[in-house]
């Protein structure tokens, strides 16, 4: 017997009516389908019968992720904590992260229960925050999630920038007057590091990535750095920035603050069946028609 636990687009039918078909699917097998608290009451809304867990001292076999891209975050951070694979389905928008289409999740299971399947390993980001001396940490400074796509220090005001320094490796690189810094993973390139004119980077590549929103200056380049790299961005001036990991905002910066962002320990682990040609993968999620 294996134990799943299944991470749900709460607000899409669909994807509640596919993870019910998955809960039975998997159940009438003699396998254990578990969620976390934060999945429970949808599920059980959707009559899915799925108890809520600490996935962490569970013991996860697989990870199951029924949504777009937002699922996947989240299924991602909960399974690297529990050192579990992610099984993506596709029902969002892009799904740029997600292997398997809605059709065909069935075969996706069986083959990966019959063990016909591979694993792809993407680097994460960790991070930590620290204040000005003397200034006592607020506690959602503490134990900050890794990122599969990118850490972002940002502005708070709007139609202000924020004035943000940035070190790497211990040597003071610049200050930017911007609306924030991002730092992604190759993962997170396509997503608001791109939007950012940041480079498309492999996935499956190693390397941090650092690029400026909306800079105020004529040096406005992306940095691609070593993995090994250590990036520390202040907060200078006198206005306080944001710092949000994965789209989800963690705290407030004020002025004096760091955002220290390293590779994670562990990398995330996503099931894979047969090749995936990451530029085919490319054109087709962006609709990079042939001229």
């Amino acid at each position: 017997m294996s134990t799943i636990a299944l991470f749900v687009h709460e607000g899409r039918p669909d994807a509640l009516d596919l993870a019910g078909q998955i809960c039975r699917w998997a159940a009438d097998r003699g396998h254990q389908l578990v969620t976390t608290p934060a999945e429970v009451a949808a599920l059980a809304a959707a009559g899915i019968d799925a108890p809520a867990v600490d996935l962490v001292h569970l013991g996860v076999d697989l990870v199951v992720a029924v949504g777009g891209d937002g699922t996947m975050l989240r299924a991602t951070r909960r399974a690297v904590a529990a050192d579990a694979p992610v099984l993506g389905v596709n029902l969002g928008q892009l799904g740029y992260l997600a292997e398997v289409e809605p059709g065909a999740w069935q075969p996706a299971l069986q083959a990966w229960f019959e063990g016909r399947h591979g694993t792809t390993e993407r680097l994460l980001v960790a991070s930590t925050v620290s204040g000005p001396p003397g200034m006592s940490p607020p506690s959602d400074w503490t134990g900050l999630p890794p990122g599969l796509n990118e850490v972002v220090i940002e502005k708070q005001a709007m139609g202000r920038t924020v004035r943000l320094g940035v070190t790497v490796d211990g040597e003071f690189f610049t200050s930017y007057v911007a609306d924030g810094i991002i730092i992604a993973t190759p993962t997170g390139s396509t997503a608001y590091s791109l939007s950012a004119r940041g480079p498309v980077v492999a996935p499956t590549l190693r390397a941090l990535l650092l690029t400026a929103v909306s800079p105020h200056s004529l040096f406005d380049r992306s940095l691609v750095l070593e993995p090994s790299s250590t990036v520390a961005v202040e907060v200078l001036g006198d206005r306080p920035a944001a710092v949000a990991v994965d789209g989800d905002h963690i705290s407030i910066l004020p002025p004096g603050t760091t955002v220290t962002v390293t590779a994670h320990a562990r990398p995330a682990r996503f099931v894979t069946f047969g090749e995936r040609d990451f530029h085919q993968i490319l054109k087709a999620k962006f609709g990079l028609n042939d001229r």
